[in-house]
């Protein structure tokens, strides 16, 4: 994990399924649990909702609050 990577959760949105254009880092946890359970996409994008689900099931979705562009 880089910091790159967590500045990635807070701009790019999910490309595909029921939560497309929802940015990773808003995807709810049951759907990260899903794929933790089924297996994460190939590639870049697999990676980070990998990271995500790591952030989510240990509490810790807050740390990328600082990282959102503001609204």
């Amino acid at each position: 994990m880089t910091p790159e990577h967590l500045q990635l959760l807070v701009n790019r949105e999910m490309p595909f399924g029921k939560y497309k254009g929802r940015l990773i880092a808003d995807l709810p946890g049951h759907y990260l649990g899903w794929f933790a359970r089924e297996g994460f996409p190939s590639g870049e994008l697999g990676k980070l909702i990998a990271l995500m689900y790591e952030l989510d099931h240990n509490a810790l979705r807050h740390l990328l609050d600082p990282l959102r562009p503001p609204k």
